[in-house]
């Protein structure tokens, strides 16, 4: 069986292509510049089948689409760029990705999308990422819809943020949102592990899963943890939400990669707590976001790196 992964050297992409790849299964990875793609060296000396395709070009997506079996959508937006709006990429790149599957005949369908997700919702990542979810739910495919919580790993956006961040602000850090901001990180590699095992479990078929880790956090608690994984001492002092928010809107003016928009503040006041976690069907042992455990990577970070990336254009 053709597996077609798009977003395929993306971070969660890359983490779902390794995993089917490493376990002998046919995957086409859809990239939207392979070059680039190949300079990162996420999917390096992995047996994969390269095709360039952009989800705002549906034409471009047939090509893609010839021969394969399943389809596993991960591209998305968290940060909007010029060419890269929510709803370009979240709601209107997901209705075309479906109308080529349907048009090429592949029945299997695996969309990634985000614990909250809901299109009446008043804030437009989650509103978009709805939108993307409803095309799905209406397509003539055998769907499944994956809604994880924030996921953790050595290249998220989540977590990580908040070492690049502390990495440039000396002594003092910010402590954002209150305890009624709660969050359930889980494991990129899992999230990995419960896409395989729905390309195979016909069960899961026409299903909503949500996918949550085995702890639920506050985002002060998730602060704390990824600066101790990073090895950093911080003097954590918690700052109204009308100065975080100026502070953003000053790094979204003057930075062109800012980590973090006023669009994604706006997700504090949605809980990211699973409702009933389906990730123990998938994964006996889920892995904990632990100091611990991010250490793994999180030590590698540096400030020229870090620099670098906010400036890059």
């Amino acid at each position: 069986m053709t597996i077609l992964i798009t977003g395929a050297s993306g971070h969660l992409g890359s983490h779902i292509t390794r995993h089917l790849a490493s376990a002998g299964q046919e995957v086409r990875a859809m990239v939207y510049h392979r070059e680039r793609a190949e300079r990162e060296r996420r999917l390096a000396g992995l047996p994969v089948e390269w095709v360039e395709a952009d989800v705002t070009r549906p034409d471009s997506l047939s090509p893609a689409m010839v021969g394969a079996q399943a389809v596993v959508h991960t591209v998305a937006v968290a940060i909007e760029k010029e060419r890269a709006s929510y709803e370009a990429i979240n709601a209107e790149g997901t209705r075309h990705v479906v109308e080529a599957a349907q048009a090429a005949g592949v029945r299997r369908f695996v969309h990634l999308s985000q614990l909250g997700a809901d299109a009446a919702l008043p804030y437009r990542f989650l509103a978009s990422k709805g939108r993307g979810e409803a095309y799905v739910r209406a397509a003539a495919l055998d769907w499944t819809i994956l809604r994880p919580s924030v996921f953790w790993g050595q290249e998220d956006e989540f977590a990580n943020t908040f070492i690049r961040l502390a990495l440039v602000t000396p002594v003092v850090f910010p402590i954002v949102g209150d305890s009624r901001a709660r969050f359930q990180p889980v494991w990129v590699e899992d999230v990995a592990v419960a896409v395989q095992s729905c390309l195979r479990d016909g069960a899961t078929v026409g299903k909503s899963l949500e996918l949550g880790g085995p702890e639920v956090l506050t985002l002060e608690e998730i602060e704390r943890r990824a600066l101790r994984a990073a090895g950093l001492r911080r003097v954590f002092v918690r700052a109204p939400m009308s100065l975080i928010r100026l502070a953003v809107a000053l790094m979204e003016a003057l930075l062109p990669n800012p980590p973090v928009t006023r669009s994604l503040l706006e997700l504090l006041a949605v809980p990211n707590v699973v409702a009933a976690n389906d990730l123990p069907a998938f994964v006996a042992q889920p892995r904990a976001f632990t100091p611990e455990a991010a250490a793994e990577y999180a030590r590698g970070f540096r400030v020229g790196d870090t620099l670098q990336a906010l400036f890059r254009r």
